[in-house]
This record gives structure tokens, sequence and C-alpha cells, in this order.
């Protein structure tokens, strides 16, 4: 069973520059002559092996955004892939570290993206919202520095925090005093967990960080009484079924826990990460996982829901989307 285009998606999870299209990458690279051919093949593919390639290829391809225009081109490019996926919605993690590197305030990296996400809105409709991270294996000097830049410089669209890296460095209970900044701020906190490190990955992350999403989660399935907790706290995992099978994480998509997570009632959503790099896309990950664990429709458009119940957006906008949403599950039959 696929997931037609008429299946409304959202997604809150996805690195806006581990989505940028190789033909974008190899377009910027020869403005700036750049070279990229380390990373990409000739057609148009990136190169990687394992986790620590991957994230030379990420690094070499985002190095290619340089300017507030570049970024609203990327955000414009993937916002209108999106939407013609059939997505209303959609938050994607930007990375303050990556702009600096690039030369870029956090201000113009901000608005560049902003400007990219209302162009795509214009033509098509869609919502987007910004995740500002910080990177655990920078340390918590770093990841604080970024909750203040975010705080300092308030922009609507960044409506929320979120901490990526290595999951295998630094304990979250560093990382609880920027939780505590960017909540009492009002913005949505989520955490990268139970994707490469375990279980107690997850239970760190909830006790130190007091967050309500979670970035993967899945691993949290090695712990009965943890899925438990999940369901009854109705922590909201970000699940990335295609990244979690190219790294690793899992051999095969069918031994992927999405659905027994799900069928021991954790809310669980869909999301593609870095989707280029992971040959995936947003409409992919829904048509994939309904023919292997047999989603109807309805089911597609329930797990919609829970991503736009978890939204890092305002109550109107939600109300919007929501009603969108219904009106999709009249026209799949639902009641």
């Amino acid at each position: 069973m696929s997931a037609p285009v008429t299946v409304p998606k959202a997604e809150l999870h996805c690195h806006i520059e581990g989505a940028a299209p190789p033909s974008l990458v190899q377009r910027l690279a020869g403005h700036y002559d750049h070279d990229v051919s380390s990373v990409m093949d000739g057609n148009g593919k990136y190169l990687w092996t394992d986790f620590t390639t991957f994230l030379k290829a990420y690094d070499t391809a985002s190095a290619v955004f340089k300017t507030p225009s570049d970024y609203a081109l990327l955000a414009e490019t993937y916002f209108r892939m999106l939407a013609a996926e059939g997505a209303i919605y959609g938050e994607i993690f930007i990375s303050p570290d990556h702009a600096q590197a690039a030369g870029l305030s956090y201000r113009s990296y901000v608005e560049g993206l902003a400007t990219g996400i209302e162009r795509a809105k214009n033509d098509t409709a869609i919502e987007g919202r910004m995740i500002a991270i910080g990177v655990r294996h920078f340390g918590s000097a770093s990841v604080e520095k970024v909750v203040k830049e975010v705080i300092g410089n308030p922009h609507p669209m960044v409506t929320g925090f979120g901490l990526a890296g290595d999951e295998r460095s630094g304990h979250p209970a560093n990382f609880a005093k920027a939780f505590r900044m960017a909540s009492e701020a009002g913005l949505g906190t989520t955490a990268h967990a139970g994707e490469f490190g375990g279980p107690d990955s997850v239970t760190a992350a909830l006790e130190f960080l007091r967050v309500k999403r979670l970035g993967h989660g899945v691993r949290a399935v090695e712990d009965k009484d943890l899925v438990k907790r999940l369901a009854d706290e109705d922590i909201v995992l970000e699940v990335c079924p295609g990244s979690n099978v190219s790294l690793g994480v899992y051999t095969h998509l069918r031994f992927h826990p999405i659905n027994m997570l799900r069928r021991e009632g954790v809310k669980v959503t869909l999301n593609s990460d870095d989707p280029p790099f992971f040959g995936t896309t947003l409409g992919k990950e829904y048509s994939s996982i309904a023919e292997t664990f047999s989603w109807s429709p309805e089911d597609q458009i329930a797990v919609t829901r829970t991503a736009i119940e978890a939204a890092f957006c305002d109550e109107a906008t939600r109300t919007r989307l929501l009603v969108r949403l219904e009106s999709a599950l009249q026209g799949a039959g639902g009641n």
C-alpha cells in the first residue's frame, strides 16, 4: 500500500543542510569554484560508506552555502519538494555553527532561510518553522551560546531548540541549563537520543532535558518499562526509518521498531533526517513504511496528526493545519 500525495504529511526532523539536493550543491559549487568531487559521484549522488564519511560528505556539501540568498534558495527548494509530496507542514533543524563556519551571522542565516520558506509558502501554502540546534560534542558552553543567540535574536519562525551531534559525547546533564533557558524563553525543545545510544540515552534526555519530543528515540524499544513510560507521558518520537537503515542502526526496514512502538501506544512521526544522503524523501518514508507494515491512508493521516499536534508552532497555525487534515480524512473515507 503506497502513500498517495493526497495523504497530507508533516515533518518534524530534517537537517536543512542535510536536505540539500546534489544538483543544487553542484550548481553552487561551480559558482564558488568549490570542489565537491570527493563526496559526489558523476550521477549526482553523495558518496559515503560509514558515519564518519557521511559527516565528511555532509560538511563538504554544506560548505557551498555561503550567503543569506544561498540559504534562501536551499530552504525554498526543500519546502517546495515537501509540498510536491503532499506535505502541509515542515520543521527544519538549523545549525548556527554551520552559519558561523560560513562567516554568516546567526541573524542573517535565519533571515535567509525564512525568506526561502516564505517564498515556498506563497506558492504552495506549506507552513514551515525552524529549530536551532546545539552540537553536543562541541560541549556545554557552545550549546549554551546557541541558546543565548536564539533568545537574543528572536524570529517568529524559530520556535524550537534541539540537541544533535554524537550521542556518545557529553551526558545530557551537561546541557540541562541550556534546555532550561530555552524552555523559559518559550521555545519547544527536542533532543537526539536512542539512535546510536541505547535506552539509557533516552532516559537521560527525559530526566535531564525535560523534553516532550525525541529525535529518533527508537532504541527505547529495547527496554519494556521505557516504552511504557514514553506512552504514558505522551513523548513524541521523531522517527527516521530510512536514516536508521542507511546508517546501520537496523539492517532492514522490516526489522525497524516503528510499528511495534506505535502498537504499544507510543506517539510516532515520520521524517527524512538528511534525505538525499539516505536516498529518501518524506513521501518515500510514508510509502515505504505503509507498504512494509500495511498502514492504511487513515493510519498515515493519524501519524501526520501526531506531528501537527506536537509541532512547535502557534495554536492558530496548528488549528488551520488540523482542519486541512480533517478534510483529507473525510476524503479518505474516515470518520
